[in-house]
């Protein structure tokens, strides 16, 4: 049975009813009796949240509300703060001079004082670094103290052994002969009580101005080992050189072989070439096998007969030929192309350095290319060019890919020579190939256009100044080839993905610009006609047009009675 649920107490019974309220509800706290006062005052915002209350005291956190809120007072990928170090005298004062100017906070130098402590730890470390049993160093069985000073005043000592010095060394055998031992012999110490004698008397060497301090340690490391090559192994070639400088200037035989021994087998970085040639050269080191070291670097030319010197060039041009051979009559067009960047890059570099083509006229420069070798490669694919293209031509397509093959390769070889400065006598053997030319509307266009892309480069040599020759020559070029040019030039710009359109429109415009006014104005207005019919498979040579224009119409400022010349144009209709 439910409960009966209680009744509540009867109006009128005031002080009854307090007292009855107080017992069952217990009293409000002050802080809550304060807050309502001044939330009636007007003085708080009514939305605002109660102040906890002053008077009870707030429990401890559990151990579940303290592992909740670790995160949030101590993040757990934060690192917390070092502690400051503190700055050293007059740090204050530099920080301010180097805020404004951040480039002026460099490492400051080290003092005299600091360079020789890494210079003693870094002998200190090639000394514990020795093999056991290495005596190198050794205060207890070393009789000579050897003290080395660099250039810049930083001093080692140390102990080393005359019977090892002596043996390995003709300096130090030298220095430490009977007779030079006696003089520095200093007197025996007396004996002392008990009837004890001193310690043995050392011998003492001095070498200033070293090079290199550590260099001259490693160097005496070496005389205590065993398998000097082997140790050498783990050492590059900078440090080799370093130490087969020092063992030379020693008379050390034995650093001296394995030195060379090493740069014979290691491989060489290119810019270590130069320093190997050059330091064998200075220290004429050519009975202890220095010779084996510089065949890497350089050819021994074999003396020519006399009946051979005539019709044979130097071993370079020879080398020369032979890959220039290789290169145009390569199967592979991939490896051929590289193969051409390889060799244009080393005949350039070669052409540099024998003085920018001093080869070129007729002479040979060491080892490069002579004119006589370019040319003699120009007309061999020359001649095989104008034998394919007539085979195509009458209708033997069988040997139409070596059209491409042998243009590419005469394209390569006239790009030799305008770098070179040579190439005004292939303009004209060019500009005389009429039956090349007459040939050319019977081959298709797929097959033709790669002989075009030879006219447009002399077009472009012609136009920059490149190739200099006679205005016979450069009409004799358009009349023959500008035609053909004409025929090739859409598909050269769809085919051709390396062609600079503008380039050999600039050029094409230079080269007729050069010529007389009036076979100017003969080409121009044939070339305007065209255009207009033709758009964008014509070459686009308007700039040139207009200089043509001014030149022939315009008003000079010294004859401005000068009539102007009549132009007559002849609209061409299209079949």
């Amino acid at each position: 049975m439910d409960a009966a649920a209680p009744t509540p107490p009867p109006a009128g019974t005031g002080t009854g009813t307090a007292a009855a309220a107080a017992a069952v509800f217990p009293p409000f706290p002050a802080g809550y009796s304060k807050f309502n006062s001044a939330l009636n005052a007007g003085l708080l915002n009514p939305m605002s949240p109660p102040p906890p209350p002053i008077d009870r005291i707030r429990s401890s956190p559990t151990l579940f509300e303290m592992m909740a809120n670790e995160q949030d007072c101590h993040p757990r990928n934060q690192i917390p703060p070092l502690p400051a170090l503190p700055a050293p005298p007059g740090a204050g004062r530099q920080q301010q001079q180097h805020h404004h100017h951040p480039q002026l906070m460099t490492a400051p130098p080290l003092s005299a004082q600091e360079r020789q402590l890494l210079l003693q730890e870094r002998v200190a470390e090639i000394l514990g670094s020795c093999s056991p049993g290495n005596q190198l160093g050794d205060q207890e069985t070393g009789d000579v103290r050897l003290t080395l000073t660099s250039r810049d005043g930083l001093t080692v000592s140390m102990a080393v052994h005359r019977q090892v010095l002596v043996a390995h060394s003709r300096f130090f055998a030298a220095k430490l002969s009977d007779r030079w031992a006696k003089q520095q012999q200093p007197q025996p110490a007396p004996p002392q009580r008990g009837g004890a004698t001193a310690a043995a008397p050392h011998h003492v060497i001095e070498i200033s101005d070293c090079d290199d301090v550590e260099v001259y340690v490693e160097t005496l490391r070496l005389m205590y080992c065993q398998d000097l090559r082997r140790r050498l192994m783990r050492e590059d070639v900078p440090k080799v050189l370093a130490i087969l400088k020092v063992s030379s200037a020693i008379g050390f035989d034995g650093g001296i072989l394995s030195c060379l021994e090493y740069l014979e087998a290691a491989p060489w970085a290119e810019d270590e070439e130069e320093k190997v040639a050059a330091l064998l050269s200075q220290l004429r080191l050519e009975n202890s096998g220095a010779g084996e070291v510089l065949k890497r670097v350089s050819l021994e030319v074999v003396p020519l007969a006399a009946d051979e010197r005539g019709t044979a060039g130097t071993g370079g041009e020879e080398v020369l030929v032979r890959l220039l051979q290789v290169v145009l009559e390569g199967k592979d067009e991939k490896a051929r192309r590289e193969m051409k960047r390889l060799v244009s890059k080393m005949l350039r570099e070669n052409n540099s350095g024998c003085g920018g083509g001093a080869a070129g006229h007729g002479g040979h420069g060491g080892g490069d290319l002579s004119k006589e070798s370019l040319y003699a490669a120009c007309e061999s694919s020359l001649r095989q060019l104008r034998h394919h293209f007539l085979r195509v031509a009458g209708s033997d397509l069988a040997e139409a890919a070596q059209i491409s093959r042998q243009a590419d390769n005469l394209h390569w070889l006239l790009d030799i020579l305008v770098d070179r400065q040579m190439a005004e006598e292939l303009l004209q053997i060019w500009a005389a190939q009429a039956e090349l030319a007459a040939a050319h509307p019977r081959v298709p266009a797929i097959h033709r256009y790669e002989v075009s892309r030879v006219t447009a480069r002399l077009l472009v040599g012609v136009g920059k100044g490149q190739i200099l020759v006679g205005k016979e020559a450069r009409c004799q070029l358009l009349q023959t080839w500008l035609e053909p040019f004409y025929e090739d030039f859409g598909w050269m710009r769809r085919a051709c993905k390396g062609l600079d359109r503008h380039l050999v429109e600039d050029g094409l415009a230079n080269t007729i610009l050069t010529l007389p006014l009036g076979l100017q104005q003969e080409i121009l207005l044939s070339w305007f006609d065209r255009f207009l019919n033709s758009g964008d498979d014509c070459p686009n040579i308007q700039r040139g047009f207009e200089v043509w224009w001014r030149r022939a119409f315009w008003r000079r400022n010294g004859d401005p009675d000068r009539p102007p010349r009549q132009l007559r144009i002849v609209a061409a209709t299209s079949p």
